[in-house]
């Protein structure tokens, strides 16, 4: 079987940031179960082609890329940080741009960063109903680290054994799914005579 493709979604801010290496561990993690080919797009950017993007209804600069490669994508790791008890604005908007049939039965797996564990509930408050309106197949774990869940001891190794089994069940649903095939711009061509019919007064 030929390895799947694996876009990871990262708003991270920052540069290095926390969402980034979730986003790295998760993909990593999910490699060690299935073969995949792993693309990883960082919103930050493109936050301005996505901001036009909403004002225009048109994908500029390398967006429309982007917006591709989520589409044929064979799974999909979304990970935001966590502001006001919800998912970033740049998260949200990029998801606002998508086509909404572009995750109709993909599998998705969720994660997010944050400061403080309270927060851990926006993953099923907030991005598990988002990717369910999309209609996404969201996996049964998500993943959440907060600020001590990256040092040493019980908090980290907590958190290892979340992203193995978020991972686990992730490849599980993607090995399940047939590949996505990517799109035909000829699979369904406008009739010759209708590219030349004239329209009637």
């Amino acid at each position: 079987m030929s390895d799947r493709k694996l876009v990871v979604v990262s708003a991270g801010l920052s540069q290095p940031s926390s969402t980034r290496l979730l986003a790295d561990r998760l993909a990593a993690a999910t490699a060690r179960v299935v073969q995949v080919r792993t693309e990883v797009v960082e919103l930050r950017d493109h936050a301005k082609d996505i901001a036009n993007n909403l004002v225009t209804g048109f994908p500029g600069g390398d967006l429309r890329g982007v917006l591709d490669q989520v589409a044929t994508a064979d799974g999909l790791i979304a990970v935001t940080p966590i502001f006001q008890a919800s998912y970033s604005g740049l998260f949200k908007s990029f998801f606002d741009v998508l086509d909404s049939d572009s995750l109709v039965g993909k599998p998705v797996l969720i994660g997010a960063t944050g400061g403080s564990p309270r927060h851990s509930l926006a993953l099923e408050h907030a991005m598990r109903p988002m990717f369910s309106y999309l209609r996404a197949v969201v996996v049964p774990t998500a993943v959440y680290a907060a600020s001590e869940d990256w040092g040493t001891g019980g908090d980290a190794t907590a958190l290892a054994d979340r992203i193995e089994r978020a991972a686990g069940e992730f490849a599980a649903l993607i090995d399940q799914r047939p590949a996505t095939a990517p799109p035909d711009a000829f699979a369904d061509p406008i009739p010759f005579e209708q590219l030349l019919a004239q329209p009637r007064n």
